[in-house]
């Protein structure tokens, strides 16, 4: 029985990555998404990343990528995730859950920088929050989302949607092989 659930799982993962290769515009997704945050690193300017949870977890994964090192030897990029405790709880304290990525961009955010938004709904009101709040500032929303893209899939520059409408975790999944491209992409375009 437990056999038959890990190559349930296993062969569910693999389903679902097939339908995302499948889909074209993914790839272009992906390109635009690349091209976005490299304009914004030539341009002097930040990415600053958030998400709930696991979507939380991807977002410290990419700037840590980023900051630390990839593959390839090479400069610090600047990125920074929206995860200090403090400012969390401060925020969730004085402002309410919802506010505590937005609090962030509006004090951090400068025009010409990218928030990497990460949902697997796009439904997230303390995503949805900090996407409104880039808007306002001049800064690029490239979205991590599943299902139909939800609310934040409509506030975002780019988009890359992973169309799986089961559970969370597959498109979570997804979403951590486009967050490895991005970063090999940028390293790359940048020959760092």
């Amino acid at each position: 029985m437990l056999d038959a659930l890990i190559e349930n799982n296993l062969n569910e993962a693999r389903q679902v990555l097939n339908d995302f290769i499948a889909d074209e515009t993914n790839k272009q997704d992906i390109l635009s998404a690349g091209d976005t945050m490299v304009e914004a690193i030539l341009s002097g300017n930040k990415i600053i990343s958030c998400g709930n949870g696991g979507s939380s977890c991807d977002a410290a994964h990419f700037a840590e990528e980023m900051t630390g090192r990839y593959r390839n030897e090479r400069r610090s990029l600047p990125a920074i995730a929206i995860s200090d405790a403090s400012h969390i709880t401060c925020t969730a304290n004085d402002y309410g859950f919802e506010s505590v990525f937005s609090r962030f961009v509006e004090g951090m955010g400068q025009s010409g920088d990218v928030l990497l938004a990460i949902s697997t709904s796009g439904n997230s009101n303390n995503v949805i929050k900090a996407a409104e709040i880039a808007k306002e500032k001049g800064i690029k929303v490239v979205s991590l989302t599943g299902k139909n893209g939800g609310i934040l899939k409509g506030l975002s520059d780019v988009n890359v949607n992973v169309a799986h409408h089961g559970w969370a975790d597959r498109i979570q999944e997804i979403h951590i092989k486009v967050i490895h491209i991005l970063i090999n992409y940028i390293e790359e375009k940048l020959s760092l």
